[in-house]
C-alpha cells in the first residue's frame, strides 16, 4: 500500500508563510498528478494547487501568486509554499496523490491524514 504523510502546519500569524511537505511511502513505482486541497469549518473541501507529473502546475484564484507546489520525483515528496497567508487560509490542509504501484497496475488515489493551518494573530 501507499501512505501519504503531511507535515508542516501549524499557526502562523497573517502575512507570515509556511511550508507544507507530503512524502509518499510505500510501493510506489510512478506518481501523477499530486495536488493539495484544504477543508475549513463547515466548508467543502478545496483544491489550492495541483502539479502533475510533468511539472505542470494550476492554483485557484483565491491563492495564485501566494501559493507554489513543487515536486521532487527522486524523493517522492512534494511541497506547498504559503505566502502572504490570510486568516481565511486557515483550514485542515491535505495532499492527495495518483499512484501506481507496479508497471501492470493502474493508478490508484490517496489522500493524506491532513495537516491544520491556522492563521492567526
Amino acid at each position: 500500500q501507499v501512505q501519504l504523510l503531511e507535515s508542516g502546519g501549524g499557526l502562523v500569524q497573517p502575512g507570515g508563510s509556511l511550508r507544507l511537505s507530503c512524502a509518499a511511502s510505500g510501493r510506489i513505482w510512478s506518481i501523477s498528478a499530486v495536488a493539495w486541497y484544504r477543508q475549513a469549518p463547515g466548508k467543502e473541501r478545496e483544491l489550492v494547487a495541483r502539479i502533475n507529473s510533468g511539472g505542470g502546475t494550476n492554483y485557484p484564484d483565491s491563492v495564485k501568486g501566494r501559493f507554489t507546489i513543487s515536486r521532487d520525483n527522486g524523493m517522492n515528496t512534494v511541497s506547498l509554499q504559503m505566502n502572504s497567508l490570510k486568516a481565511e487560509d486557515t483550514a485542515i490542509y491535505y495532499c492527495n496523490a495518483d499512484v501506481r504501484s507496479s508497471l501492470r497496475d493502474p493508478y490508484h488515489n490517496y489522500w493524506g491524514q491532513g495537516t491544520q493551518v491556522t492563521v492567526s494573530s
